[in-house]
């Protein structure tokens, strides 16, 4: 009997994969990964070139992204269904071999493979490995801490309500704000309520080919893939600089 072992592929350039994930990913026969429809995929695009001869692919294809409000009942029906239905199948698969599932950043932190962890518990042996998450390879791509001394970091998603996120802007020191893509707009204007715009940076496909690292405020709001963090630095960090 095998196992399924969820490989954190960290940040996006592979050679910040971790060497027990590596080894996993090049001496797999089953490897599955997520994407969009009309897509690689892009855990599937860091892994490029590493995987073995005759390893069997599986394309877990997403049966709906943008074409259906994330918040609706009907998406959620969807995207349950999905999951339901991959985890039996991988766990069909790991009645007789390993089966490795790509993972973008840590499988942990908003990893869609946790969706499948859950179903998956009690069905099969589950192994998950550590990766960076994108986050940290964004704020290497500017080259200076993100927090120092006291400063409290949050993480936020840019799908909350725009009066939560000026009242966790504003409560806050350094922050990291994923999930942007099509909601920009309402993350530049919360950091604008709360005073933080002018410290705000996009990191675009952070240590990947095509990077771009932008002030926000020099940013189209219309211009933003789904591969991109908002940060602002800590307090300490800009008062130091001042110095």
């Amino acid at each position: 009997m095998g196992k399924i072992i969820c490989c954190g592929l960290g940040p996006g350039d592979p050679d910040l994969m971790s060497v027990r994930a590596a080894r996993e990913v090049r001496g797999a026969r089953h490897v599955a990964f997520f994407r969009k429809k009309g897509h690689p995929g892009q855990a599937r695009s860091i892994v490029e070139g590493m995987l073995s001869e005759g390893a069997i692919e599986y394309p877990m294809e997403y049966p709906v992204t943008t074409e259906v409000a994330f918040d609706s009942p009907e998406y959620a029906r969807l995207l349950d269904a999905f999951h339901d239905d991959w985890a039996a199948r991988l766990a069909e698969l790991a009645l007789r071999d390993d089966v490795v599932v790509l993972c973008e950043g840590d499988p942990y932190f908003y990893g869609s493979f946790m969706h499948l962890h859950l179903r998956l518990q009690g069905r099969t042996e589950v192994e998950v490995i550590a990766g960076i998450p994108g986050m940290v390879g964004c704020w290497n791509a500017i080259g200076r801490p993100i927090a120092l001394g006291d400063d409290v970091v949050t993480v936020l998603t840019g799908t909350l309500g725009e009066d939560e996120l000026v009242r966790r802007m504003r409560n806050s020191d350094a922050l990291v704000i994923m999930k942007t893509g099509r909601n920009l707009g309402k993350i530049r204007r919360a950091l604008q309520s709360a005073g933080r715009l002018t410290d705000a940076w996009l990191i675009e496909r952070g240590t990947m080919p095509g990077e771009r690292v932008a002030r926000l405020v020099d940013v189209d709001e219309t211009d933003c893939p789904y591969f991109a963090i908002v940060l602002v630095y800590g307090k300490a960090w800009r008062m130091k600089a001042a110095e």
